[in-house]
């Protein structure tokens, strides 16, 4: 799987949030370069999907119709348990890439807002200004008016 096969298969994640964030398509690009990080995915993908369950029905059915061994299936059970065991460690693959994806938009999000809290000092410190330029335009405009009645 490629990297942008991969992207395409994050790509509905990704644009569940409207705009889509920078932070979290650089992220997923630099995910995607690591051959781990695409084979995990990938599994993942699959074993999230109808086709896996699918897979599996055809398996056990087979299993069971196809006398390949006898009941109670000790076989069969230590497959699926280790399908169990490893299907486990990827979804806390999946979810620790979840947490870490969470984290770049929150990194992101809190660099955004102390850009806009220094923006706002800033504006304030304008609107102060401005202020003080209208209270200066002000009183000067009443000395003016003054010195024209006097004068």
């Amino acid at each position: 799987m490629t990297a942008e096969q991969l992207l395409d298969t994050v790509r509905h994640e990704l644009l569940r949030r409207n705009p889509v964030s920078p932070a979290l398509l650089k992220f997923e690009e630099d995910r995607a370069e690591n051959v781990q990080s695409r084979i995990a995915d990938a599994i993942t993908a699959f074993a999230g999907s109808m086709a896996f369950v699918y897979v599996h029905v055809v398996w056990f059915t087979l299993w069971v119709a196809i006398p390949l061994e006898k009941y109670p299936f000790g076989l069969l059970t230590m497959i699926v348990s280790l399908e169990a065991i490893f299907l486990s460690t990827f979804v806390m693959i999946s979810q620790n890439r979840a947490d870490a994806r969470r984290q770049v938009f929150a990194d992101q999000q809190y660099t955004m807002i102390q850009e806009e809290k220094q923006q706002n000092e800033q504006l304030l410190e304008q609107s102060r200004r401005i202020e003080e330029l209208n209270k200066s335009i002000l009183t000067l405009t009443q000395e003016v008016r003054e010195a024209l009645k006097k004068g």
